[in-house]
């Protein structure tokens, strides 16, 4: 059974920076597709940025390209955002995924494991 434990996140000034951590346990990490996604209030969960199971390849939605970096350390069973110029905009919740494969996907329902979420609070 794969558990997502996530750390990081927390309250801070627009143009500052923040580091999500999503620590799975399991056997399956090394070899899964690795994404976040988020919630923003009255929003529906949108997806965020991807990781290939090597880390090898990334892809990220529009609004966070050149200041969101998502990785990978399979020797850690640990994957990470770091989220640098943050906005008022980058605030919700945040949740990090498992995919059943190695290749991602930006689409919600294809994740089979989730994170317990944790709150990005970017004030203006």
């Amino acid at each position: 059974q794969v558990q997502l434990v996530q750390s990081g996140g927390g309250l801070v000034q627009a143009g500052g920076s923040l580091r999500l951590s999503c620590a799975a346990s399991g056997h399956t990490f090394s070899t899964s597709a690795m994404a976040w996604f988020r919630r923003a209030p009255g929003n529906a969960r949108e997806f965020v940025a991807a990781i290939t199971f090597s880390g090898s390849s990334t892809y990220y939605t529009d609004p966070v390209k050149g200041r969101f970096t998502i990785s990978r350390d399979n020797a850690k069973n640990t994957m990470y955002l770091q989220m640098n110029s943050l906005k008022p905009e980058d605030t919700g919740l945040y949740y990090c995924a498992q995919h059943p494969g190695r290749y991602y996907s930006v689409i919600s329902a294809d994740y089979d494991y989730w994170g317990q979420g944790t709150q990005v609070t970017v004030s203006s």
